[in-house]
């Protein structure tokens, strides 16, 4: 029962606080805000003090969090480490509303070694703070492991005096005023007590001896008090087989539920163990050694014990809190294929779960690792105050979601501010009648259900709406058909994401598409054979690859390959070029394969390379760093040494991978068509429409994985394999199939592959042959470098010369757009309008300087708004009547402002090609 007075005593302005230039006001409580059921606080870390060391434990009490570890100052937030700080020794109270020092302050020290706080415990009534660890002196009086202080006064109190022979790793105080520990100990006031062992409130042992083989981590009183929940290191409990976990009764420690037989694998420990009374169940956190231990959580029930599930992700847990049926872990997860989620990957170090379901929910704040071993976040505890309820966190972390924080953060349930990321999206004009415009789903790290409105032409009313749920591991596709266009009309489209409280992320830059006329045979004929991936890679640039199939498998471009990369395999599309040593498309999306299910993969290449490589794969993993490629892969389409292609399976888990090989080579420059197809006649391997390779094998190793091109590992028992395992060449038009497609559905696809669509528009898209920009401060200096930039005030000019080609027989000039990347300085983004205007004076990249600069036309060819972002495409449509009157020769474009905040674009001598920019022009007919 929290008590009125004890709390309004406490919550007095805290003498660290004022010491150090701070007044933190109690502020009124915002409105309630909608976060994705059944989270229950934001991802928004408040400010909140530090420390200059691990935060080992947390507990609170009346509307105050106490913080113990090894530390001995705190500090403002925002505060670098050694400014601003004030001594606290090991212990620090704080405000749980504003992250500021109450004026409690005790100091835990030793006469030798090392003094920690380790663990933190508060009596049911909340009247008294239990502090243990390892020290032997609080405030300079003698203490031995375990003191007893009273949080109205933040005075130790006085005949509580017991005697620990070492550390005091684990507490909790049941209803009665007993209080329980665990650790290194193996004796109390003399008394022998090997790990666990718990005193009265006057401090004199009980009877209480569980009697453990090794150290002890944590302890737990259930609800009804009649048992102690224990974990720890201890492989016996009693004399009894029981590693890791026990349920001991309240009065004798004597096991009453033991977990031998490897429940717990014996290269793990548990961390620590909560109660809800709400849910009827326990829950504990695991952390272990080695790919086949335990590192998540399990979920058990208090009436009998037993498991409800167990969370088998890699990654060791250290803290658990229940907060509203859902339970909050601290942890550096880095891998959940085992629970058919992410495969291994940078580790994350908040999650959230239901209490009923193992399943991730969409809840991901992040800290980085830290100091010590190191693993990130160590300690949670809940609070309120204020009409508000806080979930604290400290451990040994030193920045919270990428912002300098050390040991110390904290949120909220309300209000949930942060926004969505921006939507990735694509536009093509896939038939007459229509344009397709797909995006890559946001990421916001507490909503998971967001609202999509897509926007056309600058308009400021939606011309769609729709929902969608992301993760930060799942974020499918999703699609907006309009059918409201015009044939030769060209249409830009913005799409902005919206969470549950409201907050909307900027539109997305504009992607712009000309309506066709008519359809791709080519295209038709793979989604009429039923493809239900299909990556056309027609993308200008970012990281998205939009599925031109109904299933919405979209793909992630990885270390940004050159994009529209010419000829194409296919007519009117473009391809991808790939470097053959870390580029590559990924699947957003887990697959899951049970063999023997049939299957068929597609796609075109085309390469001179003489170290082969991967061209397209199933694997389990989606990275190329050390630990981050597949483990397991086949459904391998993949280019010998000496150019030869091959097609192979693994043979379920064993080391065989039957295989079939071309005799012919076809790493000669040219585009070829592969197909590889699996299914209960066998496999089948396809060169440019003719088979040249069959095999009876139906099977294949079943897991769950992602389709990736370009690249990946490869083990030793693939036939011929190739010293490259990335493919160095272009891609183009890749396909997967959910069946095996027949001879003469390959043989078509192929025959139609350069077959013109009907009469309609033709795309071309033109780089720079000459850019430059110029500075008024350095008047006389020539800027012919890899950046680009425009500014009204003190003035940059940037000049662009295309050579524009001559309109094909019978058409004319359409639609213009210019692509541009924005640079990586952190200035490159412009909220103010940069105007397009015609040169119509004499210049050249290497000699122009703004004292030389060339003179500009009065008209204005086109606007660019809304490139706020760095290292982000854009597009700014142009007058095409003004452009169309100067095909076939060199034209000039400039970018100027008239206002004071510059715009930064690559040039064309960036070093990456994707980056450069280009004036795409459509033409049709007349």
């Amino acid at each position: 029962m929290k008590r009125p007075g004890r709390r309004a005593r406490i919550a007095t302005v805290a003498a660290l606080a004022l010491a150090a230039g701070v007044l933190a006001p109690v502020a009124a409580a915002p409105p309630a805000a909608a976060l994705t059921d059944p989270v229950g606080f934001t991802a928004d870390h408040l400010p909140t003090y530090q420390t200059n060391g691990i935060v080992w434990s947390l507990a609170e009490a009346n509307g105050v969090v106490f913080a113990g570890g090894t530390f001995s100052s705190v500090r403002p937030a925002g505060t670098p480490s050694g400014g601003g700080s004030a001594s606290t020794v090991n212990f620090a109270a704080f405000n749980a509303e504003t992250g500021v020092p109450t004026a409690c302050s005790l100091s835990f020290t030793r006469s030798s070694g090392t003094a920690t706080v380790r663990a933190l415990a508060v009596s049911p009534d909340k009247s008294t703070l239990y502090v243990g660890g390892y020290f032997n002196a609080v405030n300079g009086t003698s203490a031995n492991g375990l003191v007893a202080v009273d949080t109205a006064t933040c005075t130790r109190r006085a005949g509580f005096s017991p005697n620990f022979s070492a550390t005091v790793r684990a507490l909790d105080v049941a209803a009665n005023g007993t209080v329980y520990a665990g650790g290194d100990f193996q004796s109390i006031n003399g008394t022998t007590r090997r790990f666990f062992g718990a005193v009265t409130p006057a401090g004199a042992v009980t009877g209480w001896n569980p009697d453990a083989d090794d150290p002890g981590r944590t302890v737990r009183v259930t609800p009804d008090g009649e048992s102690v929940l224990i974990g720890g290191d201890f492989f016996t409990v009693g004399g009894a087989n029981s590693h890791a976990l026990a349920v001991t009764a309240a009065t004798t420690g004597a096991v009453t539920r033991g977990y031998p037989n490897n429940f717990i694998p014996s290269t793990a420990v548990i961390k620590d163990i909560v109660t809800d009374s709400a849910s009827g169940g326990w829950y504990a956190a695991g952390e272990g050694r080695g790919g086949n231990s335990f590192d998540g959580r399990l979920a058990m029930e208090l009436d009998g014990f037993g498991q409800r599930w167990r969370d088998t992700c890699q990654g060791a847990t250290q803290a658990l809190r229940v907060y509203k049926e859902v339970l909050y872990a601290a942890s550096h997860v880095h891998d959940c294929s085992t629970m058919g989620g992410f495969p291994n990957q940078t580790r994350k170090h908040l999650t959230a779960q239901r209490v009923d379901d193992p399943d991730l929910l969409g809840w991901l704040p992040d800290t980085n690792d830290g100091i010590g071993e190191p693993v990130g976040p160590r300690a949670l505890t809940i609070s309120s105050r204020g009409g508000r309820d806080f979930l604290w966190v400290g451990g040994e972390f030193t920045t919270v979601n990428g912002v300098q924080q050390q040991a110390l953060t904290r949120f909220a349930n309300t209000p949930d501010t942060g926004s969505p990321s921006l939507p990735a999206v694509s536009a093509s004009a896939p038939r007459a009648g229509e344009v397709r415009v797909s995006w890559r789903t946001s990421l916001d790290l507490d909503d998971s259900l967001l609202t999509y409105r897509v926007y056309r032409d600058g308009g400021s009313t939606p011309v769609h709406t729709t929902t969608g749920s992301s993760l930060f591991f799942s974020r499918p596709q999703l699609t907006f058909t309009d059918r409201n266009v015009v044939a030769g009309r060209t249409y830009s489209y913005r799409v902005s994401a919206t969470d549950g409280a409201g907050n909307t992320s900027a539109q997305s830059p504009a992607v712009s598409v000309t309506a066709a006329s008519s359809a791709s045979p080519y295209r038709e004929r793979v989604l009429a054979d039923g493809a239900d991936l299909y990556w056309r890679y027609d993308e200008p640039g970012g990281a998205f690859a939009a599925d031109a199939s109904d299933s919405d498998n979209g793909g992630v471009y990885v270390n940004t390959p050159t994009y529209r990369s010419t000829p194409s395999a296919v007519a009117g599309s473009a391809a991808l070029a790939l470097n053959g040593s870390d580029e590559y498309v990924y699947s957003d999306r887990l697959h899951r394969y049970t063999s023997p299910t049939p299957y068929s993969i597609e796609t075109w290449f085309r390469t001179t390379s003489t170290s082969g490589g991967r061209i397209v794969g199933f694997g389990n993993n989606i990275g190329t760093a050390q630990g981050h490629t597949s483990s397991i892969s086949d459904k391998l389409l993949y280019l010998t040494n000496n150019g030869r292609l091959a097609f192979g399976v693994q043979a379920g888990s064993t080391n065989s991978r039957p295989t079939l090989t071309s005799s012919g080579s076809y790493n000669d420059g040219q585009w070829h068509h592969a197909v590889a197809t699996q299914g209960p006649g066998g496999m089948a391997l396809y060169v440019d429409g003719v088979r040249v390779g069959s095999n009876a094998t139906a099977g294949n190793r079943s897991y769950n994985g992602y389709w990736r091109v370009g690249g990946d590992a490869m083990n030793n028992a693939w036939p011929n394999r190739p010293s490259g395992t990335y493919f160095a060449g272009q891609v183009d038009e890749t396909a997967i199939y959910p069946s095996a497609l027949t001879a003469a559905q390959v043989a078509a696809h192929h025959e139609l592959a350069q077959e013109p669509a009907p009469p309609g528009d033709t795309t071309v898209s033109v780089l720079p042959e000459e850019d430059a920009y110029v500075n008024s401060v350095a008047a006389n200096t020539n800027y012919n470098d890899q950046q680009l930039a425009s500014r009204g005030t003190t003035a940059y000019l940037s000049y662009l010369r295309f050579p524009l080609p001559a309109a094909p027989a019978g058409q004319v000039l359409k639609a213009a757009r210019l692509q541009f990347r924005t640079s990586s300085d952190p200035t490159a983004g412009s909220a103010e309008s940069h105007d397009v205007v015609p040169v119509t004076g004499a210049w050249t990249e290497s000699t122009v300087t703004y004292n030389s600069r060339p003179a500009l036309a009065a008209s204005v060819l086109g606007t660019i708004t809304g490139a706020t972002a760095v290292s982000t495409d854009h597009a700014v449509e142009l007058s095409a009547p003004a452009l169309g009157g100067a095909l076939g020769s060199s034209y000039s474009l400039a970018l100027t402002s008239g206002g004071t905040d510059s715009l930064r674009i690559w040039s064309s001598e960036a070093g990456s090609a994707a980056s450069r920019p280009q004036l795409v022009l459509t033409f049709g007919a007349e």
